[in-house]
């Protein structure tokens, strides 16, 4: 039985840090967010949710810390997967519970709105619970936006590939792993959006279809990079890996370009970050000439592989020959290469392309010259007297 690969213990510590600590800080919004008895049970679900993912938890990450130094990441999606279906269903809860303050108009605080005799006191505390509660809001945001990205870069965990022995290489994987972290900010923030402060909400189907879209791209964009690291193998290439930039071009660059500009100019929404807008341009731009350069590439490979042919003598066949007394030989179409033999010879001459190089082939791009294969049998045949004509 072959042994279990080494386990990776501080890529384990880190990875299930991560995931416990924004796990943790999620279920204290949840229990913030609810008051009297039904806290006590919102406590109760919390708690047997994060036993249960706890649970999974520990095989899981041991897994992924036991992978952590092969070409694969099989684990590494499992565990992203896992970890961002959990805390998004956390994040759509308390997205709920903050959309329902606002609609009560909780928000406003004790004594806020309560007419023209409401008292200093009762203002300021009002003003006091706005301010706690927006920076609640923005602090989730910044949860999202730590937690998610580190947790991504390390399960692809760059520095410990170490079949990528050049530098070059690696800084390479890690620019596009770069790319990556951009478009979870990029998703992260359009979903927050739809809990931080707004002066005008947007229709209800509009925030679920958003939602969801973007739990969508959390859940299966960044396993598609992880694939790409698997799939690649030890022999990674980078300038290969064009699976997540086309998703992510299509996915998030084009399609969040329209959900921000529609949000603009349909709803009024001023919460449109005009940074990202460009940074979506700016993407497509990028990744659109990448494609066309790597197809040039691709074009110009394929012309020099079909202007010359390979000529391939297997190894069986070479011994036939030998046996059989068949020489083989090469020549330049004009200049036969003529061997003088006492035995009769009978030449059998094939047009064969050849794609060494010869005096008088044309550069690249021009149909090269064709090359004659000259078979001679060298068999001894009996010669006839002239007695036996007579």
């Amino acid at each position: 039985m072959v042994p279990p690969p080494p386990v990776n213990k501080p890529h384990v510590c880190l990875s299930t840090a991560l995931i416990v600590c924004s796990m943790a800080l999620l279920d204290a919004y949840l229990v913030e967010q609810n008051q009297g008895p039904r806290k006590v049970g919102v406590c109760i679900m919390v708690l047997v949710g994060d036993v249960c993912f706890l649970i999974a938890l520990r095989y899981v990450a041991v897994w992924v810390g036991a992978e952590v130094r092969t070409a694969k990441r099989g684990y590494a999606m499992i565990l992203w997967f896992f970890y961002v279906f959990v805390l998004e269903i956390k994040v759509y809860f308390v997205y709920q519970n903050y959309k329902a303050r606002t609609a009560s108009g909780s928000d406003l605080g004790p004594g806020v709105g309560a007419g023209s005799g409401s008292n200093s006191s009762g203002g300021g505390g009002g003003g006091l619970v706005i301010i706690t509660d927006t920076l609640g809001r923005k602090a989730l945001t910044l949860l999202l936006s730590v937690c998610m990205p580190v947790l991504y870069v390390v399960l692809a965990a760059i520095d410990h590939m170490e079949y990528v022995r050049p530098v070059k290489k690696r800084e390479e994987i890690r620019s596009r792993l770069f790319w990556v972290v951009v478009d979870l900010l990029d998703v992260l923030d359009v979903q927050a959006n739809l809990w931080e402060p707004q002066r005008r909400g947007l229709p209800l189907w509009v925030e679920g279809l958003t939602f969801f879209y973007c739990y969508i791209l959390l859940l299966v964009l960044p396993c598609v990079s992880l694939s790409e690291i698997s799939m690649q193998g030890v022999n990674i290439t980078p300038h290969k890996m064009l699976l997540y930039p086309i998703t992510s071009l299509v996915t998030i660059n084009v399609v969040t370009l329209f959900i921000r500009g529609g949000n603009m100019l349909l709803y009024r929404d001023t919460r449109v970050s005009s940074v990202l807008v460009g940074k979506n341009v700016v993407a497509i731009a990028l990744k659109t000439c990448t494609f066309v350069q790597y197809r040039r590439h691709l074009q110009g490979a394929t012309m020099a592989t079909g202007a010359s042919g390979v000529v391939r003598v297997s190894t069986s066949l070479a011994g036939e020959l030998q046996k059989h007394n068949v020489v083989v030989t090469h020549a330049a179409a004009g200049t036969p290469n003529v061997r003088s033999v006492s035995a009769m010879s009978v030449p059998v001459t094939l047009s064969v392309p050849m794609s060494m190089p010869m005096a008088g082939v044309p550069v690249a791009g021009v149909p090269p010259m064709l090359s004659q294969v000259m078979i001679k049998d060298l068999t001894t045949l009996p010669e006839e007297s002239e007695g036996e004509d007579t």
